[in-house]
């Protein structure tokens, strides 16, 4: 996901900089074509996203807040679509399914924050244009560059749990619980 989402950033920053250098060239009012046709384009993927979607993921919306999930609650495929807000998954009494299980967290500020258990397969994967990521491996700050990160023996762990992240400017810290 990070990997298509950083060549989709990547397109369309480079047709912006044509359309730019075209409008200047001809003389042409760009907003006035960009902003509608950013418009419909924003309106087809809304409509087409449920098909590409697994039927059972859930979808969060919120512009501002926050997201908190502790204690006992049930890990299932979700997105997390959050504006301004911190998401915190403490993983560490859910009741994740065997299998694979696929947390998406997009938004445009903040933070995630998850605590794994032992045992739990955690993989990361994180496109922002600007983020400061802690793992149990150390900290790295990261500009215009996917981050990828993986506990030992996520293969063959019977819970995994994939956590795509797209932000704008936000933090990641990964944790083990507190004992």
């Amino acid at each position: 996901m990070s990997n298509r989402a950083q060549i989709i950033v990547g397109a369309l920053i480079v047709l912006s900089g044509v359309f730019l250098l075209l409008s200047m060239w001809l003389e042409i009012d760009v907003w006035a074509v960009c902003l509608p046709s950013a418009l419909i384009l924003l309106g087809v993927w809304l409509l087409l996203r449920p098909w590409l979607m697994k039927t059972d993921t859930g979808i969060r919306f919120m512009l501002l807040g926050d997201v908190r999930r502790r204690g006992e609650w049930q890990v299932a495929d979700e997105e997390i679509w959050i504006g301004v807000g911190d998401v915190r998954l403490d993983m560490s009494q859910a009741d994740v399914p065997p299998g694979e299980t696929i947390l998406r967290v997009i938004g445009f500020v903040g933070d995630v924050r998850v605590v794994i258990p032992a045992g739990l397969g955690l993989t990361l994967h994180s496109t922002a244009l600007v983020a400061d990521i802690r793992t149990p491996e150390g900290k790295r700050d990261a500009i215009l560059t996917p981050f990828r990160w993986t506990t030992d023996g996520y293969e063959a762990a019977e819970r995994r749990v994939s956590l795509e992240v797209i932000r704008f400017v936000g933090g990641i810290r990964v944790n083990y619980p507190q004992v």
